[in-house]
């Protein structure tokens, strides 16, 4: 699973990065993004746009907030055998704008966290599907957010068994927010990434809380 990620770029690198502006507010540098939290998208509908979204995806379907689950994640694998997944597949794709995510390594030890990111240290987008809820109420639209995930590659199989789905370079994105590819195109993008453009190292468990929003959080464990 990916169950927490960086965004530490300026806005203006972001919007260099991925050829598009920051509408409204912009976020500031997040160390330790978590489910709940505006992060920054891009969508398949708006590509020229990096909007703040809710991580935790809410399907415009459900009728009971309080007891909709809010999926975090979507495994690749499986998104065409649901239909509330097949059909964000088709319709409504998002990039998620990152620069390195956390995974949890069980040990005899407890549960370690690393620090995965490109060996690079470039900004990349992880391929993610978005949707709309409509409070009928107040007439209020809450656009949300999931992340996919997929078998890990050879550096994220020590650490975990899933890794999330990061898109290899900008044809690679703009593939993914291309709507004219078709579903089994955008599907054949959803692999693990290239191992050896990759590294990661142990971080401390001050990662281990989302109130721990600071650089300290990158550093390497002592």
């Amino acid at each position: 699973m990916c169950g927490r990620y960086t965004v530490t770029p300026p806005a203006a690198a972001l919007e260099a990065r991925f050829e598009a502006s920051f509408a409204g507010s912009t976020a500031g540098p997040t160390y330790n993004a978590a489910p709940s939290q505006q992060l920054p998208v891009i969508l398949n509908t708006e590509p020229g746009r990096i909007q703040l979204l809710q991580w935790g995806l809410l399907p415009g379907w459900v009728r009971d907030v309080q007891k909709a689950p809010r999926p975090i994640n979507a495994r690749a694998e499986t998104l065409t055998e649901k239909p509330s997944f097949r059909t964000l597949l088709q319709r409504r794709r998002a990039l998620v704008l990152a620069d390195s995510f956390y995974e949890w390594q069980v040990t005899s030890h407890g549960k370690v966290p690393h620090r995965i990111l490109l060996t690079s240290e470039e900004p990349f987008a992880f391929a993610g599907l978005w949707d709309e809820w409509l409070n009928r109420d107040t007439g209020e639209v809450h656009p949300t957010f999931t992340i996919i995930t997929t078998a890990p590659n050879s550096l994220m199989a020590p650490i975990h068994n899933r890794m999330p789905v990061l898109l290899p370079g900008r044809e690679a994105e703009l593939a993914w927010l291309d709507d004219g590819l078709g579903l089994a195109g955008h599907q054949l993008l959803l692999q693990p990434y290239a191992p050896d453009a990759m590294r990661e190292y142990v971080v401390s468990p001050l990662v281990n809380s989302p109130a721990h929003n600071e650089p300290a959080v990158l550093l390497p464990a002592a």
